[in-house]
């Protein structure tokens, strides 16, 4: 049982929408990633997504509305519907969701990582 300098970790992270695993919850894990620019369209089928700003600021577009997040926000979309994350600026966010959750959903692609690092 050790604590988690969120900053510190974030220091870790060079690449952008590369989540790392910061830490487990039951069958939950813990993610942080740096966002820039856009991530395709996307949906996950099975699992909700939260997103949660630590700094910076993000749109996250959903086919029927656009959401700006800003620190200290976070919204949780829920499974099954389709949303396209966009950063201008480097956003830094934290996400808490189930173990089985890939970055792309059901879309498998280019961006998509299988195998998670733990930093």
């Amino acid at each position: 049982m050790d604590k988690v300098n969120v900053t510190e970790k974030f220091s870790l992270i060079s690449e952008f929408y590369t989540p790392k695993i910061v830490g487990e919850i039951n069958e939950y894990y813990v993610k942080l990633a740096k966002l820039k620019g856009e991530f395709p369209w996307h949906t996950h089928k099975n699992e909700d997504e939260m997103f949660y700003i630590v700094s910076g600021k993000l749109l996250l577009r959903f086919r029927d509305k656009d959401v700006i997040l800003t620190p200290g926000e976070f919204i949780i979309v829920p499974k099954g519907v389709e949303h396209m994350p966009i950063a201008d600026e480097e956003v830094h966010a934290m996400f808490i969701e189930p173990k089985t959750t890939l970055n792309t959903g059901a879309e498998i692609n280019e961006k998509t990582i299988e195998v998670l690092e733990r930093i």
